[in-house]
C-alpha cells in the first residue's frame, strides 16, 4: 500500500502550486546572516506580553476607541573588548540598543520605534577600515523579524518613527566618550531611511504573496517636497517605493470626514502627541465639544504646516517623520473584522470579554450611553455598568410586595473557638515571580486583536512594571568611559537576568557569529592627502584666436599692459 503513495507524494511536491513553506528563521539566525564575518556579538532581547493599553487613535464622536494591546521589545547588542584594553582580561560592553512598541488592534498592527542609541565602543571590534557599521543591519533585521512574527492574515502593518537627533537616548554619559559619532538632524534622517529601505525591497521579493504593496513615506515639517526628496535613498533603477508625504488618511479605518484628531496617532514622547494635547484643550474649553473639531486647525495638512513652527521642528532643528506601510492583498471590512459587540465592551480582565448591552440591560443592537470627544480623549475610559451584571431578573420570583423584608447584610456565622498549643510556621522564600508566570501561561497566543507567537517573544519575558524598572535602570547608569561602560553593562545584564524565571535565565544573552562577507568601501581622503598621478593631469587647451573678431577693435582680446589716454581726451584746466 505504501508503494503507490510515493509517486503521488513526488508529484504533489513538484507541483508549482503547492510549494512547501520554508521554515522561518529565528532572530539569531537572521542576525548571523547580516553581521560581518567572524564577528562576535552578544544579543539580549527582553519583551512584555500583550497588555491592554489606551488606544493610540482618538475615537470619532459618539463612538468608542478601538481595543488596543501593547508589547514592549528591547534589543541590546554587546561585544567583548580585546584583552589589551584591560590588561589581560576581556570584558563585555554594550554597543547598541533599540526599543520597539507594538500596538495591535483588530484592524492593524503598528510598530513604533521609540528609541535607538549607541555607545561608541564599536571600534573595539577592530573591523577593517571601510567596513559598513553593523548597527544599520541589526536595526533592519530586528524590525523585519518582528513584522513577520506578528503579521496576521489580511491585517495591515505599519512601521512608524520620528528621527530627532540628540546626543544620547539610552546610554547616559556616552556623549562624553570621544569614540561616539553623533549624527546631526539631516544625517539621522538619511540614516533611518537607509535602514528602512531594505525592508521594502525584501518584503516585495520574499513576501509578495502576503503583501499587496509596501511603501515608504517621509515628511519633514518646514521643507518642501523638492528638499525632502534629497533625504530618500538613491534608487537605481527608479522605483516608486517612497512618497513625500504622510499615509495617515490611507491607514485610518475611519472615513475621510472624521476630525483630524482621529487620524493622528498618539505615541509616548512624540512631538505630534504634545501638539495634540494642546489642541485637544481647545475642545474641552469650548462650549460645543460634540463635533470634535479643533478651532485653530481644521485639516490634516494644516496640522503639518503648524508642526513646522513647533519648538521640536524649528529653531535650527529638523525632525523627520517616517512610515513604512505593509498593505495586505485583501483588507477586511471594519464591520466584519471582529464581532461587532467586542469593540464597545469593557473588560474585567484581559482574557474574559463581556457584552456591554447585556451588562447595561439594553436590548440587542441598542447603543450604550452617548460618547463625545470629551469622554474619548482617554481611550481607556469606559462606561461602567449601571447595575451589577450578576443580578438578573427571575420570572418566577414573587413580587416585591409579597417578599419578606430581610436585612441586606447576612448575619455573620459564629466562629469556632480555637484551643490547643500554637505551632509556628517557617516562612517560605519566594524563588520565582509567580504572578508573571501565571499570566504568561494563561495568555492566549492568538486573538482577534493580537498575535503572540513564541518565536516573536524575547529571551526574557517580564511584566510591565519590571520592564519599566530595567529600562529606567539603564538610564541611571554611566557610559562615559570604557571602565564605567563595562561595569554598567554588567549590572544591567545581571539585573534583567534576576527578573527571569525558569529556563529564561539561561536563555538570556545569546552569542552570534557573523557569516556575511562584507566588501570594504573605500572612502576618499580617509587616510590623508591623496595626490594625483601626473599621468592623470590634463592641461587645458588654449582656444584658437578668431580672425573675424581680431580684426575689430571691439573684439580684440589683446590689451596693452598700460592704458594711455589720447591727446583728445586731455583737457587743460582753465586759468582763473
Amino acid at each position: 500500500m505504501a508503494a503507490p503513495e510515493r509517486p503521488i507524494a513526488k508529484i504533489s511536491i513538484a507541483s508549482p502550486t503547492s510549494t512547501p513553506t520554508p521554515t522561518p528563521l529565528t532572530l539569531l539566525q537572521r542576525l548571523a546572516t547580516v553581521l560581518p564575518k567572524d564577528t562576535n556579538f552578544n544579543i539580549y532581547h527582553v519583551s512584555t506580553p500583550p497588555t491592554r493599553t489606551s488606544a493610540i487613535y482618538s475615537a470619532p464622536p459618539n463612538t468608542r476607541p478601538d481595543r488596543t494591546y501593547c508589547e514592549n521589545h528591547f534589543l541590546a547588542a554587546s561585544i567583548n573588548t580585546p584583552a589589551k584594553a584591560h590588561g589581560a582580561e576581556s570584558k563585555e560592553v554594550l554597543v547598541y540598543a533599540i526599543e520597539v512598541l507594538i500596538y495591535s488592534t483588530a484592524y492593524d498592527s503598528t510598530f513604533f520605534v521609540s528609541k535607538a542609541d549607541s555607545t561608541g565602543y564599536m571600534h573595539h571590534l577592530e573591523l577593517q577600515k571601510g567596513t559598513p557599521s553593523p548597527l544599520r543591519d541589526i536595526s533592519a533585521t530586528f524590525l523585519q523579524h518582528l513584522i513577520e512574527q506578528h503579521q496576521r492574515p489580511n491585517i495591515r502593518c505599519v512601521i512608524s518613527l520620528f528621527a530627532r537627533a540628540q546626543d544620547q537616548y539610552l546610554f547616559p554619559g556616552s556623549v562624553e566618550y570621544s569614540g561616539k559619532h553623533v549624527l546631526d538632524d539631516r544625517g539621522l534622517v538619511r540614516w533611518w531611511c537607509r535602514v528602512l529601505d531594505p525592508l521594502i525591497d525584501h518584503s516585495k521579493a520574499s513576501l509578495s504573496s502576503k503583501w499587496d504593496k509596501v511603501k515608504g513615506y517621509l515628511t519633514i515639517p518646514g521643507l518642501d517636497s523638492h528638499e525632502t526628496l534629497s533625504y530618500i535613498p538613491k534608487m537605481n533603477p527608479p522605483k516608486y517605493s517612497w512618497t513625500i508625504g504622510h499615509p495617515l488618511q490611507e491607514i485610518s479605518r475611519h472615513p475621510d470626514d472624521v476630525p483630524p484628531r482621529c487620524l493622528i496617532p498618539h505615541y509616548p514622547d512624540d512631538p505630534k502627541a504634545r501638539y495634540l494635547d494642546e489642541l485637544d484643550d481647545e475642545i474641552t474649553k469650548g462650549n460645543d465639544a460634540s463635533s470634535g473639531q479643533w478651532k485653530s486647525v481644521r485639516t490634516i495638512d494644516q496640522f503639518w504646516d503648524m508642526m513646522a513652527f513647533r519648538q521640536e521642528c524649528s529653531a535650527g532643528r529638523m525632525v523627520g517623520f517616517i512610515w513604512i506601510v505593509f498593505t495586505p492583498e485583501i483588507q477586511p471590512e471594519p464591520a466584519r473584522a471582529v464581532i461587532p459587540d467586542t469593540q464597545s465592551t469593557f473588560m474585567s480582565n484581559d482574557s474574559q470579554p463581556w457584552d456591554e448591552s447585556v451588562l447595561l440591560g439594553l436590548p440587542d443592537g441598542s447603543s450604550s450611553l452617548p460618547m463625545t470627544p470629551a469622554t474619548s480623549f482617554n481611550a481607556s475610559s469606559q462606561v461602567q455598568p449601571l447595575s451589577s451584571p450578576l443580578k438578573a431578573n427571575d420570572d418566577n420570583e414573587p413580587p416585591a410586595s409579597q417578599q419578606s423584608v430581610q436585612s441586606p447584610y447576612p448575619r455573620p456565622s459564629k466562629r469556632k473557638r480555637l484551643t490547643g498549643p500554637i505551632n509556628s510556621r517557617q516562612p517560605r522564600i519566594k524563588t520565582e515571580n509567580t504572578s508573571i508566570k501565571s499570566e504568561i501561561l494563561l495568555r492566549p497566543e492568538s486573538t482577534p486583536y493580537y498575535l503572540w507567537k513564541p518565536e516573536g517573544r524575547g529571551q526574557v519575558i517580564v511584566d510591565e512594571s519590571d520592564y519599566k524598572r530595567v529600562t529606567e535602570l539603564l538610564l541611571r547608569l554611566d557610559f562615559a568611559n570604557l571602565e564605567l561602560a563595562t561595569s554598567s553593562s554588567r549590572r544591567w545584564i545581571n539585573e534583567v537576568r534576576s527578573n527571569a524565571f525558569g529556563s529564561m535565565a539561561e536563555a538570556w544573552g545569546q552569542n552570534v557569529i557573523g557569516t556575511k562577507a562584507v566588501e570594504r568601501v573605500y572612502v576618499a581622503g580617509a587616510a590623508g592627502v591623496n595626490s594625483l598621478n601626473m599621468g592623470l593631469v590634463r592641461k587645458k587647451m588654449k582656444a584658437a584666436p578668431d580672425e573675424s573678431k581680431s580684426s575689430s577693435p571691439a573684439h580684440n582680446d589683446i590689451t596693452p599692459a598700460v592704458n594711455v589716454l589720447g591727446a583728445s581726451m586731455i583737457r587743460k584746466k582753465a586759468k582763473s
